[in-house]
């Protein structure tokens, strides 16, 4: 059992949802031996310095996060992921402390994979930039402006995905155009969208 990390307890202290389901985790989590640190703005438990899990709450749910989870043999079937965008990462969703409660030994059965995984060395196959569909604006937009172009190509993969994300996000073509131009500046400059 790890002790808690006092940086983090306010995560739990300023909780108006789902305080006791987070309380709850956080403590399977720390009883797994795993570290507490505060990353993203959440609690997350760390093995030497792979992230393993990480807890977080949401309107209709709280969860816990496993960093590597399409890698999980998931036998309980309950892993979610969750958007279509999201590569590696996967939750256990949660509404409810009796849930959290009656599923304590799967939930540390999950974070004992997701150490062994991490053990491993094993990693995620990620989509790589190249692999990427982008929206036909930004590819009118490349053919009008190489030199835009040759900035979003030197772009790390991360953040080529990232810009792309939000472009395709737009359902409207007018949209996706205004977004465009909008970071066209900050593409050149060579960073992402959550860059400073």
């Amino acid at each position: 059992m790890s002790p808690p990390n006092p940086k983090v307890d306010f995560y739990f202290a300023k909780a108006k949802t789902w305080q006791q389901e987070r309380t709850q985790l956080r403590a399977i989590a720390l009883g797994t031996g795993l570290d507490e640190q505060l990353k993203w703005g959440c609690p997350c438990y760390v093995h030497g310095s792979a992230n393993i899990t990480l807890i977080h709450a949401f309107k209709d749910y709280c969860a816990l996060l496993f960093f590597k989870g399409a890698l999980f043999k998931d036998p309980e079937n309950i892993l979610v992921q969750q958007t279509e965008n999201v590569q590696s990462a996967r939750q256990i969703r949660f509404t409810s402390a009796a849930q959290i409660a009656r599923m304590a030994p799967i939930i540390n059965a999950y974070i004992a994979e997701a150490i062994a995984i991490e053990a491993s060395g094993a990693k995620v196959e990620m989509t790589l930039s190249h692999d990427l569909t982008y929206p036909q604006e930004l590819i009118d937009r490349f053919d009008a402006d190489p030199d835009l172009k040759a900035a979003f190509d030197a772009l790390t993969p991360g953040r080529q995905r990232a810009w792309n994300l939000q472009f395709t996000g737009a359902k409207l073509p007018a949209t996706r155009v205004a977004r465009i131009d909008k970071a066209s500046p900050r593409i050149t400059a060579g960073k992402g969208p959550d860059d400073p």
